[in-house]
This record gives C-alpha cells, structure tokens and sequence, in this order.
C-alpha cells in the first residue's frame, strides 16, 4: 500500500539499513539510490499485484519467491507495464519486524 500512496517513508522502513536491490541491467543498489531513484519518480503512479509463490522462514531470515504485476502511470497520462518474478530476502530484526535484506527484481516490459 505503501508503494500505491507514494509514502517513500513507509517504503524505506520495511528496508535493511544494507539492503541490496539486483535488476536487470543495473549494478546492485542499496537505500539511497533506491530513495534518489523513488524521488525522481514523484508525480508517476505506481499500481500492482503481488503472488507469493513459494516463503520459507528459517530462524531470524526467510525468503520469498512471487510474481509481480506492475503498472505505472506517468504524469503525462501514458502507462507501461511491467511482470516478472522476484525473490526476495528477508531479515527479522529485533523488535520482530521483517525488512528486506536482498531483493533480485526481474520484471520486464509487459503487454498484460
């Protein structure tokens, strides 16, 4: 939901203080590209799905594979979609909040 409101606040505390995001084409970014990034996209719209597939939960660390359905909308009006899978890492800190550790995105370009 966080996403879906532009709250980039929300975002950013469900975030390992290392967190490592790995896309295609890009070398691997941690939190402040992330934020520069969400910050150059302030006036786009961003609306998706998510289909967790598969979660294991191992102690203080889990890892989740899903399907995402990304669609945004720039200021302009105009849209692109986006599909893929990712798997996700996911680390319990210690006043028992989950937060993304490691993030492997792989969506593309979609006409879904």
């Amino acid at each position: 939901m966080a996403s879906k409101t532009g709250d980039l606040t929300a975002v950013v505390s469900l975030m390992d203080d290392d967190v490592l995001f790995m896309v295609p084409g890009k070398a691997p970014f941690g939190k402040e590209a992330f934020v520069a990034s969400s910050k150059e996209m302030k006036n786009v719209r961003i609306d998706g799905t998510s289909d967790i597939q598969e979660i294991k939960v191992l102690d203080d660390w889990a890892w989740m594979r899903s399907h995402l359905k990304v669609t945004i909308t720039h200021p302009n009006g105009t849209t692109s979609m986006r599909s893929g899978y990712t798997l996700t890492i996911l680390r319990k800190q210690r006043g028992g909040n989950w937060v993304i550790a490691r993030d492997a995105n792989m969506l593309t370009e979609s006409k879904e």
